[in-house]
């Protein structure tokens, strides 16, 4: 948690405080955002390829700070083919990460834990987020190259 940047915590962090009912803790590494038993986000550094797991999903030996988050499984593809700065986390089905940094777009991030918390939460939950009526993400659209005459 110590490598982790002040500002970059307190974002994530103001973020998942939006949210009903969660719980920040200190994890292995890093910080972790838990609804009831489970992590719907978790923000880490990487660096010197460590944590291996992490460092090998992203494809990266760091220094770099990433975001752990669920996605809907019909989603979860889209994201690991998009490339950088998106990956397949490789543990459990649903987990995707995000490099965080200077061209990060910290709406989609909010989004991005949001729709997680959706994923994880109680229906009663998920609920009361509702009635702020926050709008689902979707993965970024790869672009597509322009088709020229």
């Amino acid at each position: 948690m110590d490598d982790l940047s002040p500002e970059v915590l307190d974002r994530v962090r103001s973020m998942c405080e939006a949210l009903p009912e969660i719980q920040e803790q200190t994890a292995w590494v890093g910080v972790r955002w838990r609804v009831r038993h489970h992590t719907f986000a978790h923000l880490l550094v990487v660096a010197e390829g460590k944590p291996q797991g992490h460092a090998r999903a992203a494809g990266t030996d760091g220094p770099v700070t990433m975001l752990t988050f669920r996605a809907p499984a019909s989603e979860v593809e889209a994201y690991a083919s998009m490339g950088a700065p998106y990956f397949y986390a490789g543990w459990g089905r649903d987990v995707v990460g995000l490099v965080l940094d200077d061209d990060t777009d910290w709406d989609e991030v909010e989004e991005l834990v949001t729709d997680s918390y959706r994923e994880l939460a109680p229906r009663k939950l998920v609920d009361r987020l509702e009635q702020g009526a926050r709008p689902r993400s979707q993965p970024p659209r790869a672009e597509k190259p322009s088709k020229t005459m």
